[in-house]
């Protein structure tokens, strides 16, 4: 049995690493890391920064090159179940090869596994196929949406009030009817530019809990651009951005 730890590591901030995921760094054989190219060395960075303080002297690294997505494909979903399957085929490869039986190998995931991340269904695909004896443990980690919340010092939801967690993708039309409190991520192309003619807030966050990261908060009509912007020469300069934000009804009932 080899048994694979998936460690949310937080939004960027080592501090944000609990004492449990610090506990499983420290009793793993083999760390997989997903090489997602020149451009995000830094994420694999504070990889490597957690691994030196946390990390037995005698644990190895195995580097896969993650396998660039279909970009062009009609469907989305398929695109992405694609991709997956070719993530999977590559980390079952690299587990048979550089993980024995009885061994602990592991994924440092960024922010938490269970929001928005792949990895905990590409470790599920590969048990599931059943050439390898492979179980798996989940640590949670602190969410870009936790961060976002904390540094901007609000909480997510109101007295008596739901909050929704969506893509981009799913706001291009409109925004839900019934929900007053939308965290959006994964948004490539600020989709909040669509809704400047509604009452909304906004509190975006890019490179949460890095020396890198950018807030700006404040009546959605007025920062949109400011953002776009921001985020257009932030982007250029480091070569990938990860955000996310808060858009926030300003005619709802409010509370704490």
């Amino acid at each position: 049995m080899r048994t694979i730890l998936i460690i949310g590591i937080g939004a960027g901030d080592p501090g944000q690493l609990t004492l449990a995921a610090a506990e499983a760094l420290g009793r793993t054989d083999v760390f997989f890391v997903l090489d997602k190219g020149v451009e995000k060395q830094d994420l694999i960075a504070l990889r490597q920064e957690l691994m030196r303080r946390f990390a037995r002297d005698d644990h190895r690294v195995v580097e896969v090159r993650d396998p660039d997505r279909d970009r062009t494909a009609e469907g989305y979903v398929r695109a992405v179940d694609d991709w997956r399957r070719d993530r999977a085929d590559l980390l079952e490869a690299a587990m048979a090869e550089h993980l024995a039986d009885g061994g602990t190998g592991a994924f440092l995931v960024w922010g938490d596994p269970a929001l928005y991340d792949s990895t905990l269904a590409v470790v599920e695909e590969i048990e599931a196929r059943g050439k390898l004896d492979v179980d798996h443990v989940v640590f949670p980690g602190v969410s870009s949406v936790s961060t976002l919340a904390a540094r901007h010092r609000i909480g997510l939801n109101r007295v008596g009030r739901p909050f929704l967690v969506t893509t981009g993708r799913r706001i291009a039309d409109r925004l839900p009817p019934d929900v007053d409190d939308i965290v959006v991520m994964l948004d490539a192309h600020c989709t909040f530019t669509r809704h400047v003619d509604e009452d909304l807030d906004i509190y975006w966050g890019a490179y949460l809990g890095t020396a890198d990261e950018i807030l700006v908060a404040g009546p959605l009509a007025e920062v949109a651009q400011e953002i776009v912007e921001t985020r257009r020469a932030a982007r250029e300069r480091k070569g990938w951005i990860m955000d996310t934000y808060l858009l926030r009804r300003r005619d709802a009932v409010t509370g704490g």
